[in-house]
């Protein structure tokens, strides 16, 4: 397929595409996406489709692409349903080096220096097990379990501030 072909195809059904996909997700920018990354992923593959079914082809593309996007805003949530209050504190104080800290002081030795090792001092897993004389495994579980009691210890980030 010729870039002339390609134009010509962009020309018969980009508007037809466009309003399929507009009526299906009602949001103009989306929308635009959509089509945009169908007619990419169409040159990407513009030799191996047949000429005949070019058309099912971009439809079927703009549908999958359209799935796809429908179900990643479905899990992001809306912005407009953040209530700030849940997102903020009355204090102006908010020190997170501090908070790191006591947080830190929280864990066991052992996660604490794992975690300290592979967080702050960037070392690999197996400079750690070395390091540590523990097994790599061990030291992935320990940053694994000191990861998650910090998460649970410090909450969200929007929390704090």
């Amino acid at each position: 397929m010729t870039v002339k072909e390609y134009n010509k195809t962009v020309d018969l059904y980009s508007d037809n595409l466009y309003r399929f996909v507009l009526k299906n997700i009602k949001d103009d920018a989306k929308a635009q996406d959509i089509v945009q990354d169908t007619y990419v992923k169409f040159w990407e593959k513009k030799d191996d489709v047949d000429e005949k079914k070019i058309k099912s082809y971009l439809f079927t593309t703009a549908y999958h692409k359209l799935i796809d996007v429908v179900r990643r805003d479905k899990k992001q949530g809306s912005f407009e349903l953040v209530k700030e209050e849940n997102y903020s504190t009355e204090s102006d104080y908010s020190d997170l080096q501090e908070i790191l800290h006591q947080a830190i002081g929280q864990l066991p030795e052992d996660q604490k220096a794992v975690i300290l090792l592979r967080d702050y001092e960037g070392y690999a897993y197996d400079e750690i097990a070395e390091i540590t004389g523990m097994s790599e495994s061990q030291v992935k579980v320990y940053i694994f379990r000191g990861r998650k009691f910090l998460k649970n210890y410090l909450g969200s980030i929007e929390a704090i501030l």
